[in-house]
This record gives C-alpha cells, sequence and structure tokens, in this order.
C-alpha cells in the first residue's frame, strides 16, 4: 500500500519498486533495531517510502510540479463539508491519492503520513519550504475534488 501510495496509478512500477524495496529490507535487516510492537512494520514502511522517493527521483518524475511558479499563498480550502477522507474506504483513499501528481502525492505522503516538516520535506527533496507547503495544499485541493467525484459516482 505504501509504494502504490508514492508511486502512483502504474502497478508495475509500483511492483518494481517494491521488488527493490524487499531486497532492501533484506540485505539491511541488520539496521533494525526492535522498539516494541509495531516497530518492524514501521522501519519496513519507512524503507518503502525511502526506495520511492530515490525511485522518483532518479527518474526525475518530481520536477515536473516544482516549476517555481508557485504563488506564495494559497487559500486552504477546508468549507467543513462531510465530503472527506472518512466518508470512504482507506482502500479507495489510496487510490485517489495515487492519481494526484507525483510531485502532489510525494509531498502529501511526506506530510501526512510519514509526518514530516515542511522544513524536513523540503530538505529531503531539495526543494523549498514554501513550494512544499504549496504542494501539500494544492493536493489536498485536488484529492477533495477527487474525493467529490468519487462519492458523486457512488450515488449516480
Amino acid at each position: 500500500m505504501v509504494a502504490r501510495r508514492y508511486m502512483g496509478p502504474d502497478n508495475d512500477e509500483a511492483r518494481d519498486v517494491m521488488q527493490d524495496a524487499f531486497l532492501k529490507i533484506l540485505t539491511e535487516a541488520q539496521r533494525f533495531t526492535y522498539r516494541g510492537e509495531g516497530s518492524l512494520r514501521a522501519w519496513c514502511q519507512r524503507v518503502v517510502a525511502n526506495v520511492c522517493i530515490d525511485h522518483l527521483r532518479r527518474h526525475d518524475t518530481l520536477t515536473d510540479t516544482y516549476d517555481g511558479l508557485l504563488p506564495e499563498n494559497l487559500p486552504d480550502d477546508d468549507s467543513g463539508e462531510g465530503d472527506g477522507p472518512m466518508d470512504i474506504l482507506p482502500e479507495t483513499l489510496a487510490n485517489l491519492i495515487a492519481q494526484l501528481p507525483p510531485g502532489y502525492r510525494m509531498v502529501l505522503n511526506l506530510y501526512v503520513f510519514e509526518q514530516l516538516s515542511h522544513r524536513e520535506i523540503a530538505q529531503r527533496l531539495g526543494i523549498g519550504e514554501r513550494t512544499s507547503a504549496s504542494q501539500y495544499l494544492r493536493a489536498k485541493q485536488k484529492l477533495k475534488q477527487l474525493i467529490k467525484k468519487h462519492l458523486k459516482s457512488k450515488e449516480g
């Protein structure tokens, strides 16, 4: 699920990245330190996320949305309406996140799921803090549109 969230709708690419991640997990297992229940899962998910980020960087799929033409202040469109992620299944939400452009998807995953700050995201991706924040706000807006579209299609 982590690779799919980062890599988007291309299942073949997600499978390739997962294979690389499994190899990395197996070869670097000695680096894992047990810290209680769930720590192995968290460590594996972090490895998968890092492999995805490295893959996207190598293939230069992040730069197309970091064009330097982003407005400095984007409005946060949280109108409080009931159409939100809690109204849909987690698998459906993951599929909707996978439809986001690569830069939006990357920042959203790092901010929401990895709980990194915009400063940490900026350092990790080699972008500015404002760019990270703008990408996150745009990702939220786009995801909200996708959720609304999905919920309307379920009704009709």
